[in-house]
């Protein structure tokens, strides 16, 4: 999948392990973006062949302006690292970078989806309700990890 938002001059496509690298830089400079050892190439790589196809990114003069990341367990979506670069944003990548997602879980018979985000992300939190996204109250989250690396 490639689309080119032509008003301005942004590519979107399927990501690549081979864009590992500069989505990490990408990753580093965006607040609210909590990274762990299964972001590492490897991890990525895994991720991106368990899920085909459902993760993106956006270019803009052969540079990565944002990311997104897709994946499901046949029965809900899951996003993560939504990502866009300060000199990018407010101009609807993000939007269109989950729109990408959502089309294309949409397209695998998934039709609900979630995405965590840090309780400090404010930023992060009304850019998904912006969207409709509706913050749920009724679940609480935890976690275990299998062994002793606490950043699994």
């Amino acid at each position: 999948m490639n689309a080119t938002d032509d008003a301005r001059g942004v590519n979107y496509r399927c990501m690549q392990i081979s864009d590992h690298a500069a989505v990490m830089r990408l990753w580093r400079e965006c607040e609210g973006i909590s990274l762990r050892d299964a972001d590492s190439a490897s991890g990525i790589e895994k991720y991106l062949g368990r899920n085909s196809g459902l993760s993106f990114i956006a270019e803009q003069e052969a540079h990565i302006v944002g990311s997104i990341m897709a994946g499901h367990d046949g029965k809900r979506g899951y996003i993560q690292h939504l990502a866009v670069a300060v000199q990018a944003r407010n101009r609807g990548v993000a939007g269109r970078l989950v729109a990408l997602c959502v089309d294309a879980l949409g397209a695998q018979g998934i039709v609900k989806s979630h995405v965590h985000v840090l309780a400090n992300n404010a930023t992060g939190r009304a850019f998904w309700s912006s969207l409709g996204w509706v913050q749920r109250s009724e679940i609480v989250m935890y976690s275990f990890i299998n062994g002793d690396n606490e950043n699994a």
